[in-house]
């Protein structure tokens, strides 16, 4: 079987077992290719530990750091032990590599001042800024990820409870409250801007793009950047900046860490944890800043 067939083999498998994300296939993906070229000739199912430690090797020097490091050893690893479970090798070759030490970097959250001049960027008076707005106000309010608010349909949404179901990693599915000032911005983006933008043709996505059709995240990764400018924010924003600040933002207001793990739809507390972090680190900050002897 060739290295292609292998990969995708491995691919549609732990598709249909684990439900995983077409991001995080994507990237297993990208890594078994980049693995398999760097091999040439010789199989995937016959390499030893000393191969992949020198193709490890190979790729630090071509520059990558831990993080991808430890990224690419992880994509290895589940290929291989796939195929140990199917009896096509016995030995597993990434047994005896160790991954990588990463320091964990605490992620870019905004303050809630900074969130109030994002929130407040778009232009209302036209359809594609109402709709940016309601786009905003849906993913602080609910700690969305981007690509299951760009994913969204009209069935997913009820008004009358105020709750978003949302089928996140794994297919697992989970109830998110909205809130009444973002409720009330998609209520408005639907009756008036969405109307407008659709004019005769048909969608099921809830939020359209330009064209009518819906959004990609690369997209609504744009209209971020371009409101953060026009807000004056300088920070380094990343698509799930709103993410963080929602959880951020619930922590320091004295929400239960458990209850965020929920809302955020992390399969592990530990996952979580990192906003308690952020939230220590703005105290420190605030008493620094504000604190006669700080």
């Amino acid at each position: 079987m060739t290295a292609i067939a292998l990969i995708d083999q491995f691919l549609d498998a732990v598709w249909v077992e684990q439900g995983l994300s077409e991001n995080t296939l994507s990237a297993y993906s990208s890594d078994l290719r980049i693995f398999a070229l760097w091999l040439a000739d010789k199989s995937m199912l016959e390499v030893d530990t000393g191969d992949l430690s020198k193709f490890l090797a190979s790729r630090y020097k071509d520059g990558i750091g831990n993080r991808s490091s430890a990224r690419i050893l992880s994509s290895l690893r589940r290929f291989y032990g796939y195929y140990i479970r199917e009896n096509k090798i016995t030995i597993d070759p990434t047994a005896l590599i160790e991954s990588p030490h990463i320091g964990r970097s605490l992620p870019v959250s905004l303050s809630e001042q900074d969130v109030e001049l994002l929130l407040n960027a778009p232009e209302v008076t036209n359809a594609q800024g109402f709709r940016d707005k309601a786009m905003l106000e849906m993913l602080y309010a609910t700690g969305l990820r981007v690509s299951e608010l760009v994913g969204l349909k009209f069935e997913q949404i009820s008004f009358r409870q105020g709750v978003v179901r949302i089928i996140g990693k794994g297919n697992k599915e989970r109830l998110v409250p909205v809130g009444e000032e973002a409720m009330n911005w998609l209520d408005g983006y639907m009756n008036q801007a969405r109307k407008n933008m659709l004019g005769e043709r048909q969608c099921d996505y809830l939020f359209l793009s330009n064209r009518a059709d819906g959004m990609t995240r690369q997209a609504f990764w744009h209209i971020i950047k371009r409101h953060a400018k026009k807000a004056g924010i300088n920070k380094e924003l990343s698509p799930h900046t709103l993410r963080h600040a929602f959880a951020t933002h619930l922590l320091n207001h004295g929400a239960d860490l458990r209850v965020v793990q929920l809302l955020l739809g992390h399969a592990d507390l530990s996952t979580t944890q990192i906003y308690t972090h952020i939230a220590r680190e703005r105290l420190k900050e605030l008493h620094s800043k504000y604190h006669p002897r700080g």
